[in-house]
């Protein structure tokens, strides 16, 4: 059963073109990550972390982009884009701005400036504007948690969203290294 269930999903996230491959790679990535979230939180800052469970609303739309790009590439990624943005804002409403779950708007605005063409300026635009204006939207909570609990939290957070760009940055250079036949 866990061999076909593990096939399966091999076949969810298989695509032959290389940059829905990696728009897939990055939305099965996060979703795989959002069971253990409210546990490092919690780890960190004890019961008031549990409140992250809610930032699981927004796993079935991570979960979709995969089918959702076979259909259309472009609503994919707008869709990844969208959906990053708005847990990141979910979080930072929860969290507070002084968590650093913020620095998750980064990896949107990556994606929002390097898996678009040329051609596709609307969508670059609002994958763009959106985390910007998140950024400035909200504040969330203050005081929730301790100065040490804060840094802690601002360290988890940094790391996730380096972690995060390092991943996507080292795929497009694999893809533009294929595509351009540069040596690998």
């Amino acid at each position: 059963m866990l061999k076909n269930w593990m096939r399966r999903f091999h076949e969810y996230a298989a695509h032959p073109d290389r940059a829905r491959r990696l728009l897939i790679f990055v939305a099965l990535l996060i979703v795989s990550n959002q069971p253990f979230y409210p546990l490092y939180i919690v780890w960190i800052a004890g019961r008031p972390g549990w409140i992250t469970l809610l930032t699981f609303l927004s796993a079935p739309f991570f979960f979709a982009v995969p089918a959702v790009a076979r259909r259309n590439s472009a609503l994919g990624r707008v869709l990844l884009c969208v959906a990053g943005t708005l847990n990141t804002l979910l979080a930072v409403w929860l969290l507070g701005v002084a968590s650093g779950v913020g620095l998750l708007y980064l990896p949107c605005l990556l994606i929002g400036t390097t898996l678009f063409a040329p051609s596709e300026k609307a969508a670059m635009a609002i994958c763009v504007a959106l985390p910007a204006a998140a950024y400035f939207s909200i504040d969330g909570p203050a005081d929730v948690f301790t100065a040490g609990q804060y840094a802690a939290l601002v360290k988890l957070h940094a790391v996730s969203a380096g972690a995060l760009i390092v991943l996507i940055g080292y795929r497009l250079t694999a893809a533009f290294a294929a595509k351009s036949k540069l040596p690998t």
